[in-house]
């Protein structure tokens, strides 16, 4: 998955030949799973036209305030679409667009979105040769850094004007993969391993029965997705679960039993950095596992349970430099047992949740949590969705590293 998977990108063009490469650039944009709202300066409609993009784009083309044909138009908002963006690119972006962007020269509505966008701005010079050399463009090319902006450099090969050289805008392939590699580089968790477990177990009662819990396994789901959004290489460990995740970031490993999940688990601990074990793990497994299905017989039945292993324990012995993140499901003095669970299995964080809090528990697509940590710092959280407080979680996350950064 691309780091623009869901990025909502502004896309200005400006008026130069290289415009005609927007359409290639929207239609990768969109490939990635981006959303992209572009606007034209209205030279830039001589190049390429506002239908092409509007359809590639899937939204409508902007390039006017208003529409001077229908009194009744509304505006469009400079202000909102500098807001909504995640990421504004100007590509190609002319001298004379890069003089305005400099000088705050504010004249068209490609500009205005520009001086109002709070989301980081790229830009793709675009010109001939001697104007791309130009003191004046090479001084506004500064200034625009000095701004905080990223500059896209130009490509050198045959110009519009028959030269060749340098000033000829990045391919649209380029600009893909300019974008990812600085996005990536930004990313708080990128270079960090986590191991997370999701969902039940299943002990096997015979080979027909078992015992499990009515775990999903969404809120680790969603803990991995976020994590991988993030930059960070994870490792889902899930019990039995209909819910899948297609990531270049996470590499999935499906089992069944609690015995399956604690040797997977040991497996991939030593390189983590991170573990987040949000898996419902059986506390109890039959003795003896019957090799063929029991049949109804008897007016009462009953089975010898022991003890599974203990993953979280194991993995707090284990401990060395992981930041440890534990679950804890509880009915009755939730505090309390908490605190206890940090304490028994070297935890640094606990992640409590009571059944009795209305919305939060199994199956629900809300979560209501309160944080705990190794000095017993409570934090309360409100009631939000598993993907929000997945969200929460790995702020934690980010938070531990970047105090001990």
């Amino acid at each position: 998955m691309s780091v623009l998977s869901g990025k909502k990108i502004v896309l200005g063009v400006s008026g130069g030949i290289a415009a005609y490469k927007t359409a290639s650039l929207v239609r990768l944009f969109i490939k990635a799973g981006a959303e992209v709202q572009v606007i034209m300066t209205p030279a830039s409609k001589d190049f390429v036209t506002p239908l092409t993009l509007s359809t590639l784009s899937k939204n409508p083309v902007h390039s006017t305030f208003y529409n001077e044909d229908d009194e009744n138009a509304q505006w469009n908002n400079h202000v909102e679409l500098g807001l909504w963006a995640d990421l504004m690119l100007i590509a190609p972006t002319t001298a004379n667009t890069l003089s305005k962007m400099a000088n705050g020269n504010c004249d068209n509505l490609l500009i205005a979105t520009y001086l109002s966008a709070k989301c980081p701005v790229y830009f793709a010079p675009a010109m001939d040769l001697d104007m791309y050399k130009h003191p004046s463009t090479i001084a506004s090319f500064s200034l625009l850094q000095k701004f905080g902006n990223i500059m896209i450099p130009a490509e050198s090969g045959e110009l519009a004007s028959g030269l060749s050289g340098e000033g000829r805008m990045a391919e649209p392939e380029n600009i893909i993969a300019f974008l990812e590699n600085d996005l990536e580089s930004k990313l708080p968790l990128r270079g960090k391993k986590i191991l997370i477990t999701a969902g039940p177990t299943y002990e096997a009662i015979d080979p027909v029965r078992f015992i499990g819990n009515h775990s999903t396994g969404k809120m680790g789901f969603d803990i991995a997705t976020h994590a991988a959004n993030l930059g960070a290489s994870v490792t889902l460990i899930t019990g039995p679960t209909f819910l899948t995740v297609k990531h270049s970031n996470i590499h999935i490993i499906r089992v069944t039993s609690a015995q399956e999940m604690y040797e997977a688990c040991h497996q991939y601990f030593d390189q983590s950095d991170v573990a987040i074990c949000a898996a419902a793990v059986a506390d109890y497994k039959p003795k003896v596992v019957a090799e063929q299905k029991i049949k109804k017989t008897e007016a009462e039945f009953s089975i010898e349970l022991e003890k599974t292993k203990d993953i979280l324990a194991s993995l707090g012995q284990q401990k060395q430099k992981q930041f440890l993140i534990g679950f804890a499901l509880e009915t009755e003095n939730e505090i309390e047992n908490a605190k206890l669970k940090i304490q028994k299995k070297n935890l640094d964080l606990v992640v409590l949740n009571s059944l009795r809090d209305e919305g939060a528990g199994f199956a629900k697509p809300t979560n209501k949590i309160t944080f705990i940590d190794k000095n017993f710092a409570i934090e309360t959280m409100p009631l939000k969705s598993k993907e929000a407080v997945a969200g929460d979680i790995i702020s934690k996350v980010i938070l531990h590293y970047e105090k001990n950064s």
